[in-house]
């Protein structure tokens, strides 16, 4: 058994886009396992946008920031390969809020789920497009966004690992899926991959002439992952009664100064719009369902994804300045073993 692991730690607050020297690498000694404990040998980590919020700075929707000291937050996908717990044994899959190490103790209550893994649904995607994200993806369209087969949905961020899975999920169910990611490149990936309607770039100064002429009939589901202006230039493309479940605000997490503000607050009147915000932890009741359906999608082949992994824990820092700065495609991955 290991007697050593490697572990990310926060060091400091970043001014903007984090920096390398924002973290620590460091090495310390496993403890033996109590009674009730497992062993975990982590394979993959998740690296996610609200990560850059615990590091402070700013707002967190937690409530809370990283100290100095502190792991990084984030998911982990391990192997148990030490048990005192019997309802675990050797080599099963486990997925939970670990933090950014190669090894990690648990009594079972600090995780997910167990995995149960289907034919043709690769491990690393319980991270990804049947994990935090696909369910995420899941619960903002059906449940906050109360989608419904006729409507037209567009999301933002549509390349990314959560804005993918929304507007093939919508696809499903018989709906019209638009996008907007950045670069030409995103834009064909979400069109001709991932089976979305259209998609416009948002790196065009013109993108929102591009958005109406591309759907000039408007939105009922606008997935909002961005915030900022390009929610208020959406909210003028709404139809009435739309629904914008709100997840993530990118264009905010590095921002230095003063916030922006919505200019458009008229439209919620006007269009009769319902704008929410939700986090998935809220919705825990729904995680099984969401994932029973995902992995059934993938297993079927009507939920395409993709992923960039960087290996080996070192390098975790930089793939994650790297997502931030938008270089990844589809979900962002450390391997670690």
């Amino acid at each position: 058994m290991p007697t050593t692991r490697t572990t990310v730690l926060f060091r400091r607050t970043p001014d903007g886009l984090p920096k390398l020297d924002d973290f620590e690498i460091v090495k310390d000694t496993l403890p033996p396992l109590a009674d009730g404990q497992i062993l975990i040998e982590n394979r993959f980590l998740s690296l996610d946008p609200y990560m850059r919020m615990q590091m402070g700075g700013g707002w967190t929707y937690s409530g809370t920031s990283l100290k100095p000291g502190d792991v990084m937050v984030g998911r982990i996908l391990g192997a148990v390969i030490e048990t005192k717990n019997p309802e675990y044994k050797i080599g099963d899959h486990v997925v939970g809020r670990l933090g950014w190490r190669t090894h990690a103790i648990s009594n079972g209550n600090d995780l997910d789920f167990k995995i149960q893994q289907k034919s043709g649904v690769p491990l690393s995607a319980y991270l990804g497009a049947c994990g935090s994200n696909g369910v995420t993806a899941w619960v903002g369209l059906k449940v906050v966004g109360a989608v419904k087969p006729t409507d037209t949905v567009l999301v933002s961020a549509a390349a990314g690992s959560v804005g993918s899975a929304v507007g093939q999920i919508a696809k499903d169910m018989g709906c019209k899926a638009y996008g907007i990611a950045g670069g030409a490149e995103k834009c064909r990936i979400v069109s001709e991959e991932f089976g979305f309607d259209g998609c416009v770039d948002y790196k065009s100064n013109d993108w929102p002439e591009r958005l109406h002429a591309m759907c000039p009939d408007g939105f009922d589901v606008y997935f909002d992952n961005v915030g900022g202006e390009m929610l208020d230039n959406v909210m003028a493309q709404m139809k009435r009664d739309g629904r914008i479940p709100v997840c993530g605000v990118l264009s905010e997490y590095n921002a230095a100064g003063e916030p922006y503000g919505i200019r458009n607050g008229r439209l919620l009147f006007d269009k009769s719009l319902r704008l929410q915000g939700f986090v998935l932890n809220s919705y825990r009741d729904k995680w099984d369902e969401a994932r029973a359906e995902l992995v059934s999608l993938i297993g079927a082949g009507k939920l395409k994804y993709l992923e960039t992994i960087a290996n080996g824990i070192d390098l975790a820092p930089a793939a994650f300045i790297g997502m931030l700065e938008g270089k990844n495609l589809g979900k962002q991955l450390v391997r670690l073993s």
